[in-house]
């Protein structure tokens, strides 16, 4: 694999290091793109069993700095579309936006969807499932109060979900950010975490902690 001139220079970061948070955050930056803002990712790696259904865990955080990034909303809603639209949403509509999505039209980034408007979404399962954008009442997306899961939306809310070998990825901000608020961002979703440990997931619960720009290079951190 060929090394570019940019992970050339990543050689002066000793990657064996255990960092504590600000201090990687701070190493990462001189070495983020000039061409664009680069999110701040985190890996946090987890002590389940992800095939066990009461370990595979998921769900919505609002963080406290917000993402950086811009959020397109979608709801699929029969009745509330006034409200949806005042409240900021990107895309409404009913059976209308279900067709749309049926021929391969998403443009967006989330979807909320009215209670109602649900047994008529499995039409589209199948498209939004794979991208991780269907309705679930367990996050909040399926709701009759659309107009606050919207607002949440757009706040700077991030979905987080295990994956194969318990790995969370999220992205906690952008380099543009302070530290401080980045350090934040981050323990909010380390705290969340710890909050919904498993009670059947036994022995240590979180493994191993790392950074990395969209980017960049990764370095361990202690989240102790």
């Amino acid at each position: 694999m060929k090394v570019t001139k940019r992970q050339k220079t990543w050689a002066s970061l000793d990657t064996d290091k255990v960092y504590a948070l600000a201090d990687a955050i701070e190493a990462l930056r001189g070495f983020a793109s000039q061409k664009f803002d680069e999110t701040l990712e985190i890996a946090v790696r987890l002590g389940i069993d992800v095939t066990k259904a009461d370990q595979n865990i998921r769900g919505m955080l609002s963080l406290p700095h917000g993402t950086g990034k811009t959020v397109r909303v979608a709801v699929f809603t029969a009745n509330d579309q006034d409200a949806a639209k005042k409240a900021g949403a990107d895309v409404v509509g009913g059976e209308d936006l279900i067709e749309k999505v049926a021929a391969g039209e998403i443009n967006f980034d989330r979807v909320i969807a009215t209670p109602d408007m649900m047994p008529k979404m499995s039409k589209v399962a199948r498209v939004l499932g794979p991208k991780g954008l269907m309705p679930n009442p367990k996050l909040g997306t399926v709701t009759n109060n659309v107009a606050e899961a919207v607002a949440t939306a757009k706040a700077g809310q991030i979905e987080y979900r295990a994956e194969k070998k318990g790995i969370i990825h999220a992205g906690v901000g952008k380099m543009s950010f302070k530290t401080d608020a980045l350090v934040e961002n981050a323990m909010a979703l380390i705290e969340q975490l710890k909050k919904i440990k498993p009670a059947s997931a036994k022995g240590q619960y979180i493994l191993g902690v790392s950074v990395a720009t969209t980017q960049g290079p990764g370095l361990k951190v202690d989240v102790k």
